[in-house]
């Protein structure tokens, strides 16, 4: 997949820490709504990408606000 038209996005809270991802929303994947939510490393924007469909990432981020990952902190 070409994400060379992607646009990475930061959360402003990040600063300048050193742990941090940024994440992208992509029209190009052929998926049932036609995008994907895309995280990748901010300190290595040339590794490995995660690729969540709609559902997914809306089940990522209800976790994340319910704490579901606060143990792994």
């Amino acid at each position: 997949m070409d994400l060379s038209a992607v646009t990475w996005r930061k959360s402003h809270r990040s600063g300048n820490g050193a742990n941090c991802v940024e994440v992208a929303v992509t029209n190009i994947a052929k998926t049932a709504s036609g995008r994907l939510f895309l995280v990748r490393d901010s300190k290595k924007p040339q590794g490995s990408v995660l690729a969540f469909t709609p559902v997914e990432w809306d089940a990522f981020i209800g976790g994340v606000k319910s704490g579901e990952f606060d143990h792994l902190i």
